[in-house]
């Protein structure tokens, strides 16, 4: 009898994908789950579940997820169907989309920001 693999049964909504420092990504990613921005991204990203930037992580293009948390450098639009956190690290040129935004004081926002229904 032949046994199932057991990543077969892992939820693709659970897996934590990392860009880590020093690493440089230049295109699209796309994923069910979350994406951990350490390094550097250039293109169109979409994270099921959440996309996470540490103080040292810089992205240019368009993110779209539920859920954000940023606290490095983004250039472009950023659209978080759910919730947006801003921490004081951040620095965001451009466009931003969210249902709720929490922007911590020291963070900085240059471009519109539209807030509730996505």
């Amino acid at each position: 009898m032949a046994k199932e693999s057991s990543t077969a049964s892992v939820p693709r909504d659970g897996v934590i994908s990392i860009i880590g420092p020093g690493m440089r990504v230049i295109g699209d990613c796309d994923t069910e789950g979350t994406l951990r921005i350490e390094g550097y991204v250039e293109g169109a990203v979409r994270a099921g579940k959440a996309v996470v930037m540490s103080k040292d992580g810089v992205f240019q293009g368009d993110v779209v997820t539920q859920d954000a948390i940023i606290g490095g450098k983004v250039t472009g639009t950023v659209v978080a169907e759910s919730r947006l956190e801003l921490q004081a690290t951040c620095v965001i040129e451009g466009e931003i989309r969210a249902r709720r935004i929490k922007l911590d004081e020291g963070g900085r926002v240059n471009g519109n920001v539209r807030t509730g229904e996505v």
